[in-house]
């Protein structure tokens, strides 16, 4: 097959949009039009998966036989040299070249010539675009997955020293039952465990190739896509040119994915801020992870989760507006498109830093002046067992241990509210009633019902898998640290 040609434009550099694409235009585009629909000023960033995804292409394009194996060099050279001036921050970044793709073949051409103005046989910006997205998202997807295994790990440490630790669980915010402390944060564990798989699938479906499928149509070309698909490490290439060029399904899905992560953040901030405030005192937070009050010199405020509580928010709304922005899209690909890339990219900043800090605030750093492990969070577990004594967290207790003399549920159930009556009314708590007045309630209840109503007895009698009973809620913290390993 003969290889193929460019046209031969006025200029051997591409210095002006227009020069980018064809000579059909009779005048320049306007500096207001060239300002609102430039996009190199956020998407360079993209700049690596794109000259990684060019150069799997020129690898393909010259093994095909459709360039020469002299363009082929020329082209990895130049590639070379672009990596170290952008690397260096040498590289001119041209609002007139609009996006990242043109940016970096402009300077490809003006390096090697011919060679690089063949690097975009058999390709559109659309499939590269796609291509580079994919490939960048790809690599922050792996990066999030570290992350969030290192939030586990800081969870699982802070509940492997607080098993025995009494927490007030509650329903409604109000008292409920005992539960163990480490029991409580390891259900974050679990939460964050699930992102990390919704992560892994997204990650599947992320990494397939759309490059080879050009403007929307497919090429003339001979392409070996399989070939770049293998050369970049994606599991498979695309089925349909006009869905691979078009579709944004894979950054919704991960933006979705985002958004639940951070609602489990934002749950964890809540229960933080609760949980710190004097009216709780369950924790104290290191005074790295919080600031002061500008007039009131007493204050230590939670910052840290208060504002991923409100980034969660900024998260979500990012996949509001990518929803909105493919809904009435047709096929195939669209300029609407470029608005894809600043939500996207804020989610993947965003959820990172997230992340990252609240690893560290939850499991605390290593001072490098001693060497020592400095913690994050200072757990109070006295002032967890006193709030769980105030609102007869033990009644269910109570409930089971008269269905295991002989009473039905609903019959117990209707006791045991009488007693709490009678323990409000004496302002005490069910286990300091009088053995005498707990059999005025039912004549079945002895001496051993105290045992029952005990926090600690609570909490031990809950040994089902997946219950709060310590020897339960060590055997999970195995679990996750032979999972996390």
């Amino acid at each position: 097959m003969p290889k193929a040609q460019a046209s031969a434009p006025s200029h051997n550099q591409l210095d002006t949009k227009a020069q980018a694409w064809s000579a059909l235009f009779s005048e320049p585009m306007s500096d207001l039009v060239k300002r609102y629909t430039s996009s190199v000023f956020f998407d360079k960033r993209l700049w690596q998966a794109d000259i990684a995804g060019s150069l799997a292409h020129a690898g393909m394009l010259a093994a095909q036989g459709i360039i020469a194996q002299e363009d082929h060099a020329a082209i990895q050279r130049g590639m070379a040299q672009i990596t170290q001036e952008i690397e260096s921050g040498q590289f001119e970044w041209k609002l007139d070249l609009e996006d990242v793709h043109l940016n970096i073949e402009a300077r490809l051409t003006q390096l090697v010539g011919d060679a690089g103005k063949r690097l975009h046989t058999g390709r559109s910006r659309n499939d590269q675009v796609a291509t580079d997205v994919r490939l960048w998202l790809r690599g922050e997807i792996d990066l999030i997955a570290g992350l969030l295994t290192d939030l586990q790990k800081a969870l699982v440490d802070v509940a492997s020293s607080n098993v025995e630790v009494i927490l007030p669980g509650f329903t409604h915010l109000q008292v409920a039952q005992p539960v163990s402390f480490a029991h409580h944060l390891l259900a974050y564990v679990e939460m964050f465990a699930r992102d990390a798989e919704r992560m892994a699938d997204v990650r599947r479906r992320t990494n397939v190739l759309p490059l080879g499928s050009a403007a929307l149509a497919g090429t003339t070309y001979p392409l070996d896509r399989e070939r770049v698909a293998k050369t970049l490490g994606m599991d498979g290439v695309c089925q349909n040119s006009l869905d691979a060029v078009s579709d944004r399904d894979f950054a919704i899905e991960f933006t979705a994915a985002a958004s639940l992560c951070m609602v489990h953040v934002s749950r964890l901030s809540e229960e933080l801020i609760i949980w710190m405030s004097q009216n709780f005192g369950f924790i104290k937070i290191a005074d790295r992870f919080t600031t002061g009050s500008s007039i009131m010199p007493q204050k230590k405020n939670p910052d840290v989760p208060e504002l991923a509580r409100g980034k969660t928010g900024r998260v979500v709304g990012h996949l509001m507006g990518l929803i909105t922005l493919m809904k009435g899209q047709p096929l195939a690909y669209n300029k609407d498109n470029q608005e894809d890339k600043e939500p996207l990219f804020d989610t993947v900043d965003t959820l990172k830093d997230t992340l990252r800090i609240f690893a560290e605030m939850v499991g605390g750093q290593v001072n490098p002046a001693t060497g020592q492990k400095e913690g994050g969070i200072t757990v109070n577990g006295l002032a967890m067992e006193d709030a769980a004594k105030k609102g007869y967290a033990t009644a269910t207790d109570l409930a089971d241990y008269l269905v295991k003399k002989g009473l039905p549920f609903r019959d117990a159930h209707e006791t045991v509210a009488h007693a709490v009556k009678a323990a409000q009314s004496h302002a005490c708590d069910l286990s300091e009633l009088p053995l005498a007045v707990l059999q005025g309630f039912h004549p079945q209840i002895e001496k051993d019902v105290y045992e029952c109503l005990s926090l600690r007895g609570s909490l031990n009698a809950r040994s089902t898998l997946g219950g709060t009973a310590p020897i339960q809620v060590q055997a999970q913290i195995e679990r996750h640290r032979a999972r996390l390993v």
